[in-house]
């Protein structure tokens, strides 16, 4: 199915408010789900609505939180999820964090009680576009194993960071600590696609292309054992530091069973005019520079942006069985109405 980013919306919003997610909950959450797809993270898009709905239906997720801020420190934001999703938490921090900012140069805030991030970088960029570099950590339920060890314990626990530039789109970097995002998994699991056998194990610890046995087994990390540590200390950063759940008391982000994830987020914000004496802005485009003029080399989310650009102009498309399945969550919010 074909659909105009604004149609997009619209279907993303009506599945939600069928699903017993308040009006700026829904607008918030469709509106991040909407902006991955379009960047061309479908792992982190439309495909999480059927997710989505089942975890609101159920009260795993409560669809009605309302966030909750306080202050603990000069330039230390603590920001309650309340067990709901997390983009109205991150939309509260976001627009927190620029103020304090520009009066402390570097301001931080830690997030728990929380769910699926979506895509990192969008919040990062964000960021960016008030004028700071920001960087984004969290974790997310088991899916890595301890380096060694046997069976998942840790997340994919993504990583982004931003920076703003001049006369140009911010300068987005966004990995999960995985091979590749779990979500890029169910996206080929829901598309009925085989992935490579290179991304991830099945329960018996083989590799597999099957994107359902890889749901049942547990990711590779990047970097072999030099990952499976950075995968640990983002675990540390975003769930010890915000005192939240580590990836395996956490439950899963698929199905509806069970307590809420409770997981963390953590956001680093810098004034780069404050750090760099007024330098960063010539210091960035220098080796932006280097990087355009070396052959073969590209620019990290050049893909990103062009994605970005012809969903802008030719929409999107999305699985025709997805799209039947979120229909089918708007008629039964109708029918039970």
């Amino acid at each position: 199915m074909r659909l105009t980013l604004a149609e997009a919306e619209d279907l993303c919003v009506r599945a939600l408010l069928a699903s017993n997610v308040s009006e700026a909950n829904a607008r918030s959450t469709a509106k991040a789900l909407l902006r991955a797809e379009a960047d061309g993270q479908k792992g982190h898009g439309l495909s999480r609505i059927p997710s989505y709905s089942g975890q609101a239906l159920s009260g795993k997720v409560d669809g009605l939180a309302v966030p909750s801020l306080s202050r603990p420190g000069t330039a230390l934001l603590r920001v309650n999820a309340k067990s709901g999703f997390a983009y109205p938490a991150m939309d509260l921090a976001a627009e927190t964090l620029p103020g304090i900012a520009s009066v402390t140069g570097v301001a931080s805030a830690c997030i728990y009680n929380s769910h699926h991030l979506g895509q990192a970088g969008a919040h990062a960029e964000r960021l960016a576009n008030e004028g700071l570099v920001a960087l984004v950590f969290s974790n997310s339920p088991k899916a890595i194993n301890f380096w060694g060890g046997r069976g998942p314990m840790m997340g994919t626990n993504p990583i982004a960071f931003a920076a703003p530039r001049v006369d140009a789109e911010p300068l987005v970097i966004d990995l999960a600590l995985s091979k590749v995002a779990r979500g890029k998994i169910l996206a080929a699991k829901n598309a009925g696609e085989k992935i490579p056998d290179s991304w991830a194990l099945n329960a018996d610890g083989n590799p597999t292309d099957d994107p359902a046995e890889a749901m049942q087994g547990s990711m590779l990390p990047i970097g072999d054992a030099k990952g499976a540590a950075l995968v640990l200390m983002v675990e540390l950063l975003a769930a010890a530091l915000t005192g939240s759940n580590f990836g395996y008391e956490a439950s899963s982000f698929f199905d509806a069973e069970g307590n809420s994830p409770g997981i963390g987020h953590t956001v680093v914000v810098f004034v780069p005019d404050m750090t760099s004496g007024g330098r960063f802005a010539e210091r960035l485009e220098n080796v932006i520079t280097a990087i355009e003029h070396t052959d073969g080399a590209r620019l990290p989310g050049t893909t990103r942006l062009e994605h970005r650009l012809r969903s802008a102009k030719n929409g999107m498309e999305i699985p025709s069985a997805l799209y039947k399945d979120i229909e089918a969550i708007i008629e039964s919010g109708r029918r039970n109405a």
